[in-house]
Formats: C-alpha cells, structure tokens, sequence
C-alpha cells in the first residue's frame, strides 16, 4: 500500500559514534524523501564526526576514523540537509527516541534553528513493538519476506524502514493511512522535548521527567529554585531540551511583566 501524503515525508537513519545524544556524532545519514505523487529523492552522506569512532561502535556499522577522513564535518553538510528536509513530516526507526533527537542537536550545533513545530513524526519501530514486538531485521522479513542486507548501513536501513511502514498498512487495517493518524499512533510518551526530559503532565502541562523534581512543573521548580535553570544550562543536557527550557522561561518572565 503507498503512503498517502499531503505533503513531502523524509525517512532517514543515522550511524554515529555512540548513543548519547548530547554528546555523540552523526557519521552517516541516509535521506529517503518521498513526495505526495509517489516521487522519490534520496540521498547519502558521509561525516566526519571530528572525534575518534569507538572501535565496537565502529564494528557495528563498518564506518571507521579512516573511512570518513576526508569527508566534511556535519556543519558543512548541514544546510544541505536542512533544506532537504525542511518542508517535510519524518520518519524512521527508532526515531522519535534517537535519530531525531541526534539529528536536532547536530543541527543546532550547526546554527540551523531546527524545530518540530510543523511536522509530524512517524516511528516504524513503535508501531512494530506495538504489534509484532520484533526488531528491524525481522519486522523486514516478517512484513516484506525479505533479508535484510547490510544491515546498519544508513541507506539499507532507510530503505528497508519504508518498505515495512507501506507493507504495516497493507497487513494491519486499523492503521489510518495518513501521517497524522500514523504520528499519533507511534509516538511514545509525549514530550515537550525531543529526548524526554521534560514532559506534559495530564493537564499538559510542562514537567522536569528525569532527577530530583520529576514529576513538577517547570514553572514550580523555576520559582522555588532559580538556579536550577542555570545549572541545567550548564551541564550535559542536549542543545534542543535547553532550547525549550528557555522558551518557558521566557514565557513565564513575559507573563509576569504583562
């Protein structure tokens, strides 16, 4: 079944140094952009992450120091790949949890003012746990009756991360064939932030979701201790949660004085 769209979606997959968001690099993306008329564009890029890859990262995804030497570091590359996603939903596996949340901060990093506002997120992976509770490779085999070769490479993995989304709305019916609908069902817990640290409560309210004030709204704890939003600001958090930390606190400084 194809995806019907209103607008463009970018499936992408990203291998990196590690898993940290804040600190981690891309060292290859993997962009599969896909047009409402059924058209498609994709593109790949080496990075250079300017810091060593790990050699068991290195072992998992084939992309060592050497291989990306020569290539452009991800601020060269970013502008390219702004513009490329920029009008567009996105998509991946695992990417509400981790590729977005890594893509945001190189971006950031880079100086594009990156922001979900106006897209929609679709997460292969969730509505595969949800359903099949299986892993990229399987849920290839499991929907399209394939093997998946060369798997973690980015663009295997964007291609493959396709074929299953179009091949999940085929088999199950439930699913609404349109990304709203299919944003709604694979988004995890919803967050004010793109890593989970600081999340809506049930009356939707923003709150701090990780150390000693989880669960309290961020208005609450910037009231009762000030300093908490500086040393937030300091420490090694990623570049998009400080990003919307400050806009609540700007946003509760222009209510005060209005």
């Amino acid at each position: 079944m194809e995806l019907q769209l209103s607008k463009p979606i970018c499936f992408f997959d990203l291998e990196t140094t590690g898993t940290n968001i804040a600190t981690d690099r891309v060292v290859e993306i993997s962009i599969l952009k896909v047009f409402p008329n059924g058209n498609k564009e994709s593109k790949t890029w080496l990075v250079n992450p300017e810091r060593p890859i790990p050699p068991v990262v290195s072992a998992i995804h084939g992309i060592t120091d050497e291989k990306v030497a020569n290539e452009p570091p991800f601020k060269t590359l970013a502008p390219e790949i702004y513009t490329m996603i920029n009008d567009a939903d996105l998509a991946g596996y695992n990417s509400d949890k981790f590729d977005i949340p890594l893509l945001a901060e190189e971006l950031l990093r880079s100086g594009i003012d990156f922001d979900l506002k106006n897209k929609k997120t679709v997460d292969v992976q969730t509505i595969f746990h949800k359903m099949e509770q299986r892993t990229l490779s399987a849920a290839y085999t499991f929907y399209c009756n394939k093997t998946l070769d060369n798997a973690h490479t980015a663009a295997a993995d964007t291609e493959a991360t396709y074929e299953v989304l179009k091949a999940q709305l085929d088999r199950y019916d439930e699913l609404e064939n349109n990304i709203d609908a299919l944003s709604v069902f694979s988004t995890r817990r919803k967050s004010a932030d793109l890593a989970g640290y600081l999340q809506y409560n049930k009356d939707g309210v923003v709150c701090f979701g990780f150390g000693k004030h989880k669960g309290k709204t961020v208005d609450e704890v910037l009231d009762k201790e000030p300093g908490y939003f500086g040393w937030l600001l300091n420490a090694d958090f990623p570049l998009y949660t400080k990003k919307v930390l400050t806009a609540l606190r700007l946003q509760k400084m222009n209510n005060k004085l209005n």
